[in-house]
């Protein structure tokens, strides 16, 4: 007996313009189209996963760096006497912290100034 696929093909067509959701014009309708933009956006998704963390980090660098400079530092003297002084925090918390917590900064960039001028290493 001969086995028909139509049922099984229908249903693999209709994910993929399910998927396809959204798109404009022939990328939305015509099968063809809508696989090689399915690829492409998938293509896109996976690389900008990672594009996104760099992005971010490249943000908290840069409010980090805007508020140390506020207190007469910078950015990579602040870095180096976080970690003379002993204190983890990463660059994530340490951004929200400039932004929502300044009195809490505050204190993190005097701890680390103090562990600069422990070590005898200059602020500018």
């Amino acid at each position: 007996m001969r086995t028909r696929t139509s049922a099984t093909r229908r249903r693999r067509i209709k994910k993929l313009f399910r998927r396809a959701k959204g798109f404009v014009g022939g990328r939305r309708r015509l099968l063809r189209t809508v696989k090689e933009t399915l690829i492409r956006a998938g293509v896109y998704a996976y690389r900008d996963r990672r594009v996104r963390k760099r992005e971010f980090r490249r943000l908290w660098i840069t409010r980090i760096s805007a508020a140390v400079r506020q207190r007469g530092m910078l950015y990579s003297r602040f870095i180096d006497g976080l970690k003379k002084a002993g204190i983890e925090l990463d660059r994530k918390s340490l951004a929200e912290m400039a932004v929502n917590d300044p009195e809490g900064f505050d204190r993190v960039v005097e701890q680390a100034k103090a562990a600069l001028q422990a070590a005898g290493s200059p602020l500018w």
